[in-house]
């Protein structure tokens, strides 16, 4: 989700959201008498930061530097919820695929055969497959100019409790021309995963966040994980989250109606909770073996995407799959190796983010 402050970080954010693939290209630099997390922090953009990694062997380390909260210097938990953003998008993919598997829908099936008007009759020629690769050429509803000063911009702090209907965000979206004709080019689209919370509630008639729970949180006992809805506040344990003010400083964005998110960014998760899902997808705990394979082809997308998972590229040569996620206050991501045996969260508590150099130490140096 795109939810930057400074312009030009949500631009990039917007163009792919996808920042670590490009960013493992740069060189690994940093202090290396302190550790990746440490160096996160060292250059004062962010309160704190944190990860978490759970390796092939079962052992798990924790590294939290700075703050979760400014005022009472509060350091990060392990188990403290925050808002996880797109990383979202994995888990509405997973159930879309199970679905598939249970041959209640099929990839190729047209959108508009599975939802009602006025959506369906606009989205003719556009399939589930297509949405699922972010090559439906949709409009991303984020990318309005209103919306996205209101939601993400210097708007955001007079509509920070303002409730959205999905159907009123994609008809936001639908105002728009698209970007292309459904299928032949790929651009991250926010209003791809809107439709899928919304083809999941037509298909088994029950909302995308309540079949989540059944199919994936439940089974994988993630119980630190949610679906807020129109919720504000965060579940405990929490740090805080942190924009820049428009005049410098901190702007506390902790408490904030995510449902302008949806099924494309609202989940709150914690990084055990992430590890543990990222691990049994990429196991085949969660998906038959041909529903994998789809969820990891990145054909359509010409190597950039495949259906809710994205290749990371390590400067050694590993490729890592899994997906990042921000939203006000908040950038998180969780990586792991094809098998799922080894797994990497990591978060920061504000809106500055990760600079692509710090991403790539942070990966090279867990995984190579």
């Amino acid at each position: 989700m795109p939810t930057r402050s400074a312009l030009s970080r949500i631009t990039a954010a917007m163009a792919a959201l996808c920042c670590t693939v490009m960013a493992l290209t740069t060189a690994c630099d940093g202090d290396p008498a302190r550790s990746p997390v440490q160096d996160i922090v060292a250059r004062g953009a962010v309160p704190g930061a944190a990860a978490l990694s759970q390796d092939a062997h079962g052992a798990s380390r924790f590294t939290a530097a700075g703050v979760a909260d400014v005022r009472t210097g509060r350091p990060i938990g392990r188990a403290d919820r925050f808002r996880a953003g797109s990383l979202t998008k994995t888990v509405v993919a997973t159930v879309v695929l199970q679905l598939a598997a249970e041959g209640r829908l099929r990839l190729d099936e047209p959108v508009a055969a599975l939802l009602p008007p006025p959506a369906g009759a606009a989205l003719r020629g556009v399939t589930v497959r297509q949405l699922l690769t972010h090559t439906s050429g949709l409009f991303s509803y984020t990318e309005d100019g209103a919306l996205f000063r209101a939601s993400f911009g210097d708007g955001f702090p007079g509509h920070r409790f303002a409730s959205h209907a999905p159907d009123e965000l994609v008809r936001t979206a639908l105002s728009h021309a698209p970007y292309a004709p459904p299928g032949t080019a790929y651009h991250y689209s926010n209003t791809d995963y809107l439709l899928l919370g919304m083809v999941i509630r037509q298909v088994t008639g029950h909302p995308y966040a309540a079949e989540a729970r059944r199919r994936v949180l439940d089974p994988l006992h993630l119980t630190g994980t949610s679906f807020p809805g129109t919720r504000a506040s965060l579940p405990r344990p929490h740090g805080r989250a942190y924009a820049t003010a428009p005049g410098g400083g901190l702007l506390d964005v902790t408490d904030l109606n995510p449902s302008v998110a949806g099924a494309a960014g609202e989940m709150v998760s914690t990084l055990p909770d992430l590890g543990r899902f990222l691990g049994a997808l990429l196991r085949g705990t969660l998906l038959p073996a041909g529903q994998l394979r789809a969820m990891r082809d990145t054909t359509a997308s010409r190597g950039r995407y495949g259906m809710g998972l994205f290749p990371v590229r390590l400067p050694c040569g590993d490729v890592l799959w899994g997906h990042d996620g921000e939203i006000n206050g908040s950038y998180a991501a969780a990586v792991g190796t094809g098998d799922g045996r080894h797994v990497l969260t990591y978060r920061v508590n504000a809106d500055a983010g990760i600079r692509p150099r710090e991403e790539a130490r942070l990966l090279a140096a867990e995984f190579c």
